[in-house]
C-alpha cells in the first residue's frame, strides 16, 4: 500500500474516532503509539494528524499531540457563525433552487428512520444542512457551512444520542423545506434559525449532562 493510501486510512480511522468521541477531547496522542496501534510508518501518521490539525480535530502537544479540547466558547461562536450562513444560503436557496432540487432534499429527510442509531442520525443533520446551504449555488457559502458542520461534529453526536431528539430534528428540516417549497424565503430563515438556536439549547445541556466529554478552557457550565 502506497503512503498516500496509508495517510488517507489513518485520517479516516483517526477522524472517525475523534467525531464519534471514542477518542475523548484532551486524550493525547503519540506518533510512535500511533504507528505501533496502527501498524504504520512514521510519514502518513504524521500527515494525517496534520490533515486533522487543519480541521482543528488535534492540536500539537509538546513534542506529542492531542485530540482538540472541547471549548464552549469556540462552540458558542461557530453556532453564531453557522447561523448567519445558513440564514443567507437559505435566503438564496428559496430564489435559486429548483422544484427538483427540493425534491432531492426531501428524499433525503425522508430515508431516514428516527429510530435509527445517533451516527445515522448526526450524518443525516450533516448532510441535510450541507446540502441545503449548497442549494443557494454560493460555493463560498457551501464551503462555509461543511467547515462549521465540520468543527461542531463531536459535540453535535450528543445532540442527536436519543430517539426523541433525532424525531425533533427531522419535524425542524421538514418545517424548513416546506417553506422553501412554498418559496416563502421569510419563513425558511426564520424556521432555519430556530431549529439552529434550539439545537445550540439541547446541545448544551447534552454537554452540561456529560461533564467526561468537555474540557472547557476557562468557561464554566452555568
Amino acid at each position: 500500500m502506497s503512503e498516500t493510501s496509508q495517510t488517507v486510512l489513518i485520517y479516516e480511522r483517526l477522524r472517525e474516532g475523534i467525531l464519534s468521541l471514542s477518542m475523548t477531547p484532551g486524550e493525547r496522542l503519540t506518533e510512535r503509539g500511533l504507528e505501533t496501534e496502527l501498524s504504520a510508518s512514521r510519514t502518513p501518521v504524521r500527515a494525517a494528524l496534520m490533515r486533522l490539525e487543519a480541521e482543528g480535530l488535534v492540536q500539537r502537544d509538546g513534542r506529542g499531540w492531542m485530540v482538540s479540547p472541547i471549548d464552549l466558547a469556540e462552540i458558542a461562536s461557530l453556532l453564531e457563525y453557522r447561523e448567519v450562513i445558513e440564514a443567507a444560503g437559505v435566503r438564496l436557496a428559496a430564489e435559486r433552487a429548483s422544484d427538483g432540487d427540493l425534491a432531492a432534499l426531501d428524499e433525503l429527510l425522508h430515508a431516514f428512520d428516527p429510530s435509527g442509531s445517533s451516527e445515522q442520525g448526526h450524518r443525516m443533520g450533516t448532510d441535510f444542512h450541507v446540502e441545503l446551504v449548497r442549494l443557494s449555488e454560493n460555493p463560498f457559502l457551501a464551503s462555509a457551512a461543511e467547515g462549521a458542520m465540520t468543527r461542531l461534529s463531536r459535540t453535535r453526536w450528543l445532540e442527536v444520542q436519543t430517539e426523541q431528539a433525532r424525531a425533533l430534528a427531522v419535524a425542524e428540516h421538514q418545517a424548513v423545506l416546506d417553506a422553501l417549497r412554498r418559496r416563502d424565503a421569510d419563513e425558511a430563515v426564520r424556521l432555519a434559525v430556530a431549529h439552529i438556536r434550539s439545537t445550540r439549547d439541547r446541545l448544551l445541556a447534552s454537554l452540561a449532562a456529560d461533564r467526561r466529554f468537555l474540557r472547557a478552557r476557562g468557561v464554566a457550565i452555568v
